[in-house]
């Protein structure tokens, strides 16, 4: 899905970001180019940097459980 229309940013670009290392919404605008232009797809972007931050999280609560 395109996040942000203006620099055809999508939401795997935004993953892959995220995967590379950048771990706050300024760092995966910076690194997609998302949000640089109107900042329409902000809210999106957060949306999706808030929803690894908690797959994470979920990951380490689980891994924590099982030592």
């Amino acid at each position: 899905m395109i996040v942000c229309q203006c620099k055809v940013v999508s939401d795997q670009a935004v993953d892959a970001a995220v995967a590379a290392g950048a771990r706050t919404v300024g760092a995966v605008c910076r690194a997609t180019g998302a949000a640089q232009d109107c900042g329409a797809c902000i809210f999106s972007v957060k949306a999706l940097v808030c929803r690894h931050e908690r797959e994470e999280y979920a990951l380490l609560e689980a891994d924590g459980a099982a030592s």
